[in-house]
């Protein structure tokens, strides 16, 4: 189970590094909601799809069972994840935007506190110490030697974001705990295809409703929509996979080697090159992951 958890892990964050570039480019001429639409839109259908290939490779006798609080678990948590995304994209639009993108990448810490506190969690000393090295590693990424600089608002959005994001994670795994009966890959394509259902159904009613020229301009992009979908889906179904066999601190530490994927794709397709602090920054994202690993 340690090597799974890991793969699923390194899954979700380098399909996520592609999902964001995807995203990146598709908000150049789609609004913020089309673009957090264009994460679940493809990924609806195709969770439907991976959920019946799943029970037809591996078949359980065990029927699912949904318990309510398996429903507030996804009804809170598919909230969540879209505000999650609305701020993460708002965060572009501020002068400083790299150092609150930076602080929305504290979600491991936020998401460590938050289970301890709330949800019984419990890390060792060592996955604590991956977990603060990972965070800082992210703030040196995200240039926070620049912090004299971060205005208020842009450290109301990133936090938020990084909050709303730690929140979506832990209620995933609280979702997947209440289906007892299944085995983790079974548990885990039921929370992502009940996640994803109900944020594609929910936004597409919305903008149905009061912003059919958003659905529109997505439709001229129908291309890279798909990309944005089909990597979405990718990455959560990594996340929610891990998310269902260890802690959300834990895995979400290890997954910030996404960041060494995105500077991979930055220099090697845009020809971007690194700056001193990045490479130490990569050093700590490693050493983070080493020790979130080991513990």
């Amino acid at each position: 189970m340690t090597i799974s958890w890991i793969f699923f892990t390194l899954m979700a964050a380098f399909m996520q590094a592609w999902r964001n570039a995807f995203q990146k480019q598709l908000s150049s001429t789609v609004d913020v909601w089309g673009v957090t639409l264009a994460r679940f839109l493809f990924g609806f259908p195709i969770a439907f799809l991976y959920i019946e290939w799943l029970y037809h490779v591996k078949p359980v006798s065990a029927v699912v069972h949904f318990t309510p609080m398996y429903w507030v678990y996804i009804l809170i948590a598919g909230v969540s994840q879209i505000l999650a995304t609305v701020l993460m994209v708002q965060l572009f639009k501020q002068k400083n935007f790299a150092i609150g993108v930076g602080l929305a990448k504290s979600e491991a810490i936020l998401a460590a506190i938050i289970g301890v506190i709330f949800l019984s969690d419990h890390l060792s000393f060592l996955a604590w110490v991956g977990v603060l090295i990972g965070g800082y590693a992210v703030f040196l990424l995200s240039k926070g030697n620049q912090l004299a600089a971060l205005s208020l608002k842009t450290l109301a959005i990133g936090v938020g974001s990084g909050l709303c994001f730690a929140i979506t994670s832990l209620l995933v795994r609280e979702a997947s705990l209440e289906l007892t009966n299944l085995p983790f890959l079974h548990r885990a394509s039921w929370v992502l295809v009940s996640v994803i259902g109900f944020q594609c159904i929910s936004m597409l009613l919305y903008l149905g409703l009061f912003s059919r020229k958003t659905l529109a301009a997505m439709w001229q992009r129908i291309g890279l929509t798909f990309k944005v979908s089909v990597c979405s889906f990718m990455a959560s179904l990594g996340w929610f996979t891990a998310m269902s066999m260890v802690s959300v601190p834990i895995v979400k530490t290890l997954g910030q080697i996404e960041i060494l994927f995105s500077l991979l794709i930055s220099a090697y397709f845009f020809k971007e090159k690194l700056a001193r602090a990045e490479h130490w920054g990569l050093a700590l994202v490693v050493l983070a992951a080493i020790l979130v690993i080991w513990a």
